[in-house]
């Protein structure tokens, strides 16, 4: 008996152990849904449902973003997609976990597009001072996150702030840049602002969603000495995941990542790192001298990858390849996999800017793209020891099962095999143990 209160006071200061997610952002499903696109498998079958199909090809978590007030974003913003308010996300967010997936929830702080070169305040908060900013940012952040648990659709990942590289809330949309409230390495004005604008957030995701993982967003592969005086000097900020962009058209080579990859492995131990954004096009390259093009310019690492559904999927294998050489790298997600105009009133498209050419099905057939097949490679589906309940994660709901089972309270016999982790035939405190070693990362 002693032996087991020792093994039970021990599940109260476990951590969930590392298994890789990979999915993708896929904000604007609900929109290509309403407009009639019809999605079909890589041989042509119809898809009657995206997010079954997904879970089947070997997905496991999806990412969603949020903005305050999508409806002040400019009628061309909206055009291009920003339109995901809270009660949009609570919707599609309840779906994707009702369909057994993990959620990666992605705050934007903003009516529109975050990212390195705009982060604007919300229309609504203009107003604050920069003490009533961090208020607001702790109490939008606890509603929002309330509302989503409430609606069925609690987050497992939080990311708090999109492409933050340069801070965020830096002023309303028109501000002159000279006087844009940005985040500086080295600035002790900015760093401060900018770390109580964590700080802020982060309590709140503790509060309501303490098992979810905070993720810490940037888009600085491309400079991997920036990127790395970055994530120390916010050192004392409170998150568990190191966020990454990857696009290789603005980003450079596989080889660019790797490195980057490698000097977040040696500065920043303990940190897991996902790529919350990826992707490579299938048609239409980018215009040269714009973008990095892998079509047409010569790359110093030796990769090149045809702007073709054949070079989107050789890039996309190349990838999985070069994260699995990475075991801090835990998560994987395809920035608008869902693209697919397929279907819809070519007069009244979803997006008004243009396809999006980098997604993972055929704007002008609805088939999927072999690109898809190919990120499962990342997170095989095969459960690890440990995960009894195949979510891709060993924690306490793995541990209440096993108990359950050493209780005679759960009698699935497949639970009960998998919960037999010394294999003796017998489920008993020797598993438990064993159990409680894997959420520790002490056995594997």
């Amino acid at each position: 008996m002693k032996k087991l209160m020792v093994t039970l006071a021990l599940l109260f200061a476990a951590v969930g152990a590392r298994a890789n997610v990979v999915g993708g952002d896929i904000s604007m499903l609900t929109q290509y849904e309403a407009k009639g696109a019809k999605y079909y498998d890589v041989n042509g079958r119809t898809i009657a449902s995206v997010l079954p199909w997904l879970k089947e090809q070997g997905w496991n978590a999806m990412r969603v973003r949020l903005f305050v007030d999508p409806s002040q974003a400019s009628a061309t913003e909206q055009g291009e997609g920003v339109c995901q308010d809270l009660e949009y996300v609570k919707a599609l967010g309840a779906r994707i976990k009702a369909a057994g997936f993990k959620l990666l929830l992605d705050f934007h702080y903003s009516d529109t597009w975050a990212d390195p070169v705009k982060q604007f305040t919300p229309a609504s908060w203009v107003e604050l001072d920069d003490e009533a900013l961090n208020e607001k940012l702790y109490s939008y952040t606890r509603e929002c996150l309330q509302a989503m648990v409430d609606a069925g659709a609690t987050p497992d990942y939080i990311q708090t702030g999109n492409e933050i590289s340069y801070g965020m809330l830096w002023g309303p949309v028109g501000t002159p840049n000279s006087q844009l409230k940005k985040f500086t390495v080295g600035n002790t004005a900015s760093t401060t602002r900018f770390l109580a604008q964590l700080a802020s957030t982060a309590r709140a995701c503790r509060q309501v969603c303490p098992r979810a993982k905070i993720v810490i967003h940037t888009e600085l592969v491309r400079n991997v000495s920036l990127m790395n005086n970055y994530y120390h000097a916010i050192a004392a900020a409170d998150y568990d995941i190191i966020g990454l962009s990857y696009y290789p058209y603005y980003h450079y080579s596989l080889g660019q990542l790797d490195g980057a990859l490698t000097n977040i492995e040696q500065n920043f131990p303990g940190k897991e790192v996902m790529i919350v954004e990826a992707g490579f096009y299938h048609d239409w390259q980018p215009t040269s001298g714009i973008n990095y093009d892998y079509a047409t310019q010569a790359d110093p690492y030796g990769y090149t990858y045809a702007i073709t559904a054949e070079g989107q999927r050789a890039f996309t294998a190349a990838l999985v390849a070069k994260l699995l050489a990475h075991p801090v790298v835990t998560g994987l997600f395809w920035w608008w996999p869902e693209a697919n105009e397929y279907g819809v009133n070519w007069q009244n498209p979803v997006t008004k800017s243009g396809w999006y050419n980098a997604g993972l099905w055929n704007n002008q057939n609805g088939r999927a793209l072999p690109a898809l097949s190919e990120l499962a490679a990342f997170a095989p589906q095969q459960p690890a020891t440990g995960d009894l309940n195949g979510d891709s994660s060993i924690d306490v709901d793995d541990l209440n099962m096993l108990i359950n089972v050493i209780l005679n309270k759960e009698q699935n016999p497949d639970v009960k095999a998998l919960a037999d982790l010394n294999g003796d035939g017998t489920v008993d405190i020797d598993d438990m143990n064993r159990l409680i070693n894997l959420m520790l990362g002490k056995d594997s």
